[in-house]
Formats: C-alpha cells, structure tokens, sequence
C-alpha cells in the first residue's frame, strides 16, 4: 500500500480488471491508464496538499470540490453531468478509543474509469478493500470499488447492531431470572441512545443503495444491481433490529418501573395497615393519658392491667376483622 502523508495521499491503485491492483505514488498519479484498468485514490481531505489536487488537477469542478469539503454532511447520493456521481456514506468507527456509532464519513466521486475517495480518520472498510485488492480477490471495476466499500462498511454494522441486541438480551435475562436485580438506568438510556444515533445515518443510507439498484449508471457491472439491493435489504433488517433494540430497552425500563412501583405499593400498604392497627390503640392510650380528673381506673390498683386487657381485646378483634376483609 502506498502512503504518501507529506501529500496527504493515503493510498493509490490501479485496478487491473482482473480482481487484483498495483500501487502507484503521488508522482504518478497524472499517468494515462491501460484498456480495462481503473484508478481508485484515497485521500486524508484535511491535508491541505490534498485538498489542492483535488481542486487543481483532479479535473473535478468547483460545486463538486466544495461538496467534497464540506465540514457536515449526511449520507446522500449526488448525479453529476456525464454520468458521474457523488457518493456519501458512513462506516462505523472501530478506532482505538471511539465509539463505534460515531460513524466515519467517506464522501468518494466516482465515474467511469476513477474512484476518488475522501475521509478524515481511519476506516477498517476500506482497509478490508485493500486486503481484497493484495490477494487478487478486489474489485475489477470502478463501480465494483464502490459495491466493494459499501459492502465492507455494512459488515461491520452487522457486529454493532449485534452487541447492541446482546446487551438488551443480558439485561432481559437478568431481569427475568433475579426479581431484585436493577439494570442500570443510565446505561439503558445510553444504549437506546447509541441506537438512535447509528439508526440516523443508516435510513438514508438504505434508501442510497436502493436508489442505485434502480438507476443503473451504463458503466456499472451487469450485477451490480443485484448487489446494491441486497445491500439496501440488509440495511432494512438491521434498521428493524435497531428499532427492536430501542423497543426491548424501553420494555426493560418499563419493567423496573413497574417493579418500583410494586414495591412502593407493598411498602405503603404495609405501613397503611400498621398504621390502621394501632390507631384505635394510639386514641386510647391518648384518652388515658390525659392530665385531668375523673379519669376511670385511676385510683384502682388494677386499672393498669384492665386498661391493657382492654387494649389487647381490641388487638385481637382487629387482627380478626383484618382477616375476614382479608387485609392480611
């Protein structure tokens, strides 16, 4: 692989038609090619060496070097004049320290012989790509680098969609196995956060590959049609999973909700019925504990012992009427 960072030139290839490539330097990017090669070039857009080829000698015009440069962008499709296109998408972050669904932009111009692609930090797909191109098993074409690509960056939607729904299995499972387990409220929120945030950029991306399945551009693969849909079908069971996920997470959340809510039901009821069964007891012990004359039993020496027969008599019948109005 070339890497020409004083250039800002990540990597450059010629495709050989054949399923392999060679690499060439930035010095030899202004070489004519062979009948059935193509040229893919990959470029760091925040170099400034990179970004003035793109505008001087890539031969691009002005609208689709500033398209190419922009600072925000959302995965779109963008047809230009003499069948070349503007392709935006999002991989998944997989560097070191990154969250994965803090997706990783390539904005790419393609056209029938020339592939250039555009991103701002690493990305496994096109690494993948690369593998491919180094083993002979790579894209042929133009059209089939993007395919290549598009492929590669879906595959490792597929893992990330997959931990998302095994962290909400481990949650359902624990939940259903330990009535006291909590799952963390914090986490669950994060969780059906990180799904919204990947799901943002995979609808339009969906809709992208569907759309290029049904405009087939003359320098496309004869299959390449068949590729893009099955791409565009994979990323429709992968946005069905995320909304799956979003939906277990608020079921999970609704469950512990409910649990808490059912324990504070249990809780205030008992204190409800403590508090019921003591308050006959609670008045009269008030009554008798007043500091004034005539009070019954006060000179009698079993007045004590009466006044507590009488409290337990009245203990004893509202434990039974307790039990018939099954309280208890």
């Amino acid at each position: 692989m070339v890497q020409d960072d004083s250039q800002g030139l990540v990597h450059a290839f010629v495709l050989d038609g054949c399923g392999g490539a060679r690499s060439i330097g930035f010095s030899q990017l202004a070489e004519p090619l062979a009948e059935g090669e193509s040229l893919w070039l990959h470029w760091d857009r925040s170099h400034p060496q990179a970004q003035r080829w793109l505008r001087e000698r890539s031969g691009l015009n002005e609208f689709a070097c500033d398209v190419l440069l922009e600072e925000n962008t959302r995965p779109r499709l963008l047809p230009l004049a003499g069948e070349q296109m503007l392709l935006f998408l999002r991989g998944v972050n997989l560097n070191p320290d990154a969250a994965p669904e803090d997706m990783i932009s390539l904005r790419i111009f393609a056209d029938r012989q020339r592939v250039i692609s555009l991103r701002l930090r690493p990305l496994r797909s096109t690494e993948a790509v690369i593998r491919l191109l180094e083993e002979g098993h790579g894209p042929r074409t133009a059209s089939e680098v993007l395919v290549y690509l598009a492929d590669a960056m879906t595959d490792h939607v597929d893992g990330l969609v997959e931990e998302f729904a095994e962290l909400v299995d481990v949650e359902e499972e624990r939940l259903e196995l330990d009535e006291r387990y909590r799952p963390e409220h914090d986490s669950m929120l994060s969780l059906r956060r990180r799904a919204a945030g990947l799901r943002r950029f995979l609808l339009p991306q969906r809709e992208i590959y569907a759309q290029l399945a049904r405009n087939r551009l003359s320098w496309f693969v004869e299959d390449d049609a068949d590729y893009w849909n099955e791409l565009s079908n994979r990323l429709v069971r992968y946005l069905e999973e995320l909304d799956l996920v979003r939906e277990r997470v608020n079921l999970v959340l609704e469950a512990e909700q409910r649990r808490l809510s059912e324990r504070m039901n249990r809780t205030m009821y008992l204190l409800g019925i403590i508090t019921g069964f003591f308050l006959p007891m609670s008045f009269l012990t008030g009554l008798l504990g007043i500091n004034v004359g005539g009070l019954p039993g006060a000179e009698n020496p079993y007045g004590f012992a009466f006044a507590c027969g009488v409290i337990a008599l009245i203990a004893v019948f509202q434990w039974w009427v307790f039990r018939r109005l099954r309280w208890l």
